[in-house]
């Protein structure tokens, strides 16, 4: 006889009791969404979960030393044109006439 939906349903608990498997959520944007998509076609995985656990094994695996570098945020660096530097400036100085302030 086959088994019910809640008997299914309740074998299923039971299993992840017993692992302590652990739901973990990620909302992400639709970059990151598509780049998860690639990395999953480039190795042939189908299920974004295995794709995800097994981008954390091998990234902790790599230590402190080869981990920390990937999990730094990239930085913008932002650099400001000698001739924007000088529109900036001229801007001040106006703004600073017309607020009657004195200008350094």
């Amino acid at each position: 006889m086959a088994m019910g939906q809640a008997e299914r349903d309740r074998r299923r608990r039971e299993k992840s009791a017993k692992v302590q498997e652990e739901d973990l959520r990620l909302k992400v944007r639709p970059g990151t969404k598509q780049a998860l998509l690639e990395l999953m076609e480039w190795a042939g995985i189908e299920e974004q979960g295995e794709a995800m656990t097994l981008m954390i094994h091998h990234l902790h695996r790599l230590g402190p030393g080869g981990a920390l570098p990937l999990l730094e945020p990239p930085r913008h660096e932002i650099t400001v044109s000698p001739s924007v530097a000088r529109k900036l400036e001229l801007f001040r100085s106006r703004e600073s006439r017309t607020l009657g302030c004195d200008v350094e």
